[in-house]
């Protein structure tokens, strides 16, 4: 019995081995990201990292919190669907280890038609729905503030919430609704201030916008969608050949021709 313990001790052993380097052994990289653009642009390096012994595993995520908390309990390797000023703001209040190995692109906000068709047709008292999560929202005030329809508070910045707003001389209703959402409420609200992938998800094109984001606009210089990792990471091997894959001119050239101006190469 002894012997008989022995040898099934011995085979467990090795079976945990087995699975605790199998990972390494396969060397996959297990990526979180949102739908659209980011799994359609990981998509286009999987031969890529297939060539230099990786397998590349997509996971697709519609929210803005799973691919965090997945990355940070260790079920992912990397995410692929976020920006710096957003990652900060959920490692503060989640307490999350969370880092950037890289910006990859910029998507630029846009300003939608929703019941009104422009911007100078708004009525005193028009609805405008834009995102609810602080960093979100204020890349949407920037945007209003640009085309002159209300002025934020000096120093809110990228913390800007609708109580900043010092001047709304058309006494516009900003309503705040999930990111998701937004595209979906333009048939309730006049217009919509619609996040680029949300954009893209929905349909609506850069050049159907009625206004953008500057390329000079601090969201501009800020907003960069990252490969994040835990902290600590940023140089493993298999992230640095994911972020090697996506820098090439294969996948700028592939991000200008199937997004037309609706995401933007950062590299």
């Amino acid at each position: 019995m002894k012997k008989i313990l022995a040898v099934v001790a011995a085979i467990a052993a090795v079976s945990l081995c087995a699975c605790g380097a199998k990972k390494t052994d396969e060397k996959t990289i297990k990526i979180g990201a949102s739908p659209s653009p980011h799994a359609e642009i990981l998509a286009e390096v999987k031969d890529d990292l297939a060539a230099k012994g990786y397998t590349l595993e997509i996971v697709e995520y519609t929210d803005y919190v799973q691919p965090n908390t997945a990355l940070d309990s260790g079920e992912l390797d990397a995410n692929y669907f976020q920006h710096v000023p957003y990652l900060d703001e959920f490692n503060a209040e989640y307490g999350t280890k969370i880092s950037s190995a890289a910006i990859i692109h910029y998507e630029p906000f846009g300003i939608y038609a929703g019941k009104t068709d422009s911007i100078d047709a708004l009525a005193d008292g028009a609805q405008i729905s834009v995102p609810n999560d602080v960093t979100n929202e204020a890349r949407a005030l920037l945007l209003l503030e640009q085309e002159g329809l209300i002025k934020i508070r000096d120093g809110a910045g990228l913390t800007a919430t609708k109580q900043d707003i010092v001047e709304n001389p058309k006494n516009l209703n900003i309503i705040e609704v999930e990111a998701a959402q937004v595209p979906r409420s333009l048939q309730d609200v006049d217009l919509g201030v619609v996040n680029g992938n949300y954009a893209i998800e929905a349909g609506l094109k850069v050049s159907d916008a009625l206004a953008i984001e500057g390329a000079d606009s601090l969201a501009a210089d800020t907003y960069g969608n990252i490969i994040a990792v835990q902290s600590g990471h940023e140089n493993d091997e298999g992230i640095k050949a994911l972020v090697d894959a996506l820098k090439t001119d294969k996948i700028r050239k592939f991000i200008e021709e199937k997004y037309e101006g609706a995401v933007v190469a950062k590299f």
